[in-house]
């Protein structure tokens, strides 16, 4: 390799470094913003404003002989990460959360897994320090909520791949437990292991079902390999460290080959390139969003035992111009043949058309439970 192209991937990685210094010093100057619309009571979003940056990021591009589009979808991220941070901001203020230096989340798996990769994404930016703690199952996290052993619990609930996860819902039907949250994020399943070697030297693979279901076209071109289920995607990547075998890989996400100092052998393996889970956020009180703030929220219901009953129930919600963006069914326990929904919908309890809506499902279905009214999310998350 020549000193030359030494010397230019030196320049890089200066321009590298000052690039992520001067995002930091944005991110410094949007806490300030949220701070100053939090004390005057201001808009979160200014999409005049916002189309004005845009307008000037064209302009600076193109005058830079730097692609316009590259730019303004660049910057496009840049405000919806500022946007996100600001509504957090705000959300916490409401709630008297604002000003805690530390919190403490309980998610299922080990280090690594993409629940644990989800707590940071949801709260690094808003503490000083995130603490995590991993449970065997769903289950033994949702209680550490109830036992105050953490302050939220992270679970997913739906998969773009695999669909819902049910033990999530019937985990949320818990009168203790509300959701106050959503994160989404890309899963891109990697394969890792020990060293850099060839991906025809090795001879077991190791990983959590769901992910080995996700990554089967890719499995299935490999001869003389032994796929194997374990316990999550994570666990299976410290296994593979701590056995020390080069023969052995695992199936799971950069994060865990970071924290765990495994090589990547090869990205992206799901059969589906646009592969995100949803996760839900839970704490022991529910929170109030500023009606600023898109909403969605989250609700139980029970219908009748009756013809049309869940069909009345939705014209309901169709009626009041309300958008519902998931409906999911569920035995009712210990009552056979009964069930519950799950639904998903867009607006604001605070809103007086969300208000009589919901009072107008009172009376039509059997019963209906709130099971949270939190931000939404909006647009897909990112590994």
């Amino acid at each position: 390799m020549s000193d030359k192209l030494n010397s230019i991937r030196r320049l890089l990685d200066e321009t590298d470094k000052t690039i992520i210094k001067a995002l930091a010093k944005r991110q410094d100057l949007v806490r300030e913003i949220s701070e100053l619309k939090i004390d005057d009571e201001s808009d979160i979003r200014d999409t005049e404003r916002e189309e004005e940056l845009l307008s000037k990021i064209t302009k600076l591009a193109r005058e830079a002989g730097l692609d316009r589009y590259f730019a303004e979808q660049l910057f496009k991220d840049i405000i919806h990460h500022s946007v996100r941070f600001q509504t957090h901001s705000l959300v916490d203020y409401q709630n008297e959360q604002k000003g805690a230096e530390t919190v403490q989340v309980a998610y299922q798996g080990t280090d690594g897994a993409f629940s644990h990769q989800a707590a940071f994404r949801h709260f690094e930016e808003r503490y000083s320090q995130v603490d995590c703690f991993g449970y065997d199952t769903f289950r033994q996290a949702a209680e550490a909520v109830k036992e105050c052993k953490v302050d939220y619990a992270i679970l997913p609930i739906e998969n773009t791949t695999a669909g819902s996860i049910r033990e999530t819902y019937d985990l949320l039907a818990d009168d203790e437990l509300h959701i106050v949250g959503e994160e989404a994020i890309r899963i891109i399943h990697c394969l890792l292991a020990l060293e850099d070697i060839p991906v025809d030297r090795i001879r077991r693979i190791m990983s959590h079902p769901q992910a080995i279901a996700q990554c089967s076209n890719f499995l299935a071109k490999l001869h003389d390999c032994r796929v194997e289920s374990y316990i999550d995607t994570a666990m299976s990547a410290k296994k593979v460290l701590e056995d020390g075998d080069l023969s052995q890989a695992a199936i799971a996400g950069s994060y865990a080959a970071e924290i765990y100092g495994l090589n990547i052998l090869k990205r992206d393996l799901a059969n589906q390139s646009e592969n995100f889970t949803r996760f839900v956020v839970v704490g022991p009180q529910p929170v109030e969003v500023d009606p600023q703030i898109p909403c969605k929220t989250s609700l139980l219901m029970v219908t009748t035992h009756e013809q049309g009953a869940l069909v009345g129930c939705l014209n309901i919600i169709a009626d009041h111009g309300i958008d519902m963006t998931k409906l999911e069914s569920r035995p009712k326990p210990n009552e056979p043949w009964k069930y519950q929904f799950y639904l998903d919908i867009e607006g604001n309890i605070a809103n007086s058309e969300i208000r009589v809506a919901l009072q107008e499902l009172e009376q039509e279905a059997s019963s209906l439970k709130v099971l949270g009214c939190y931000p939404a999310q909006v647009g897909n998350g990112e590994e």
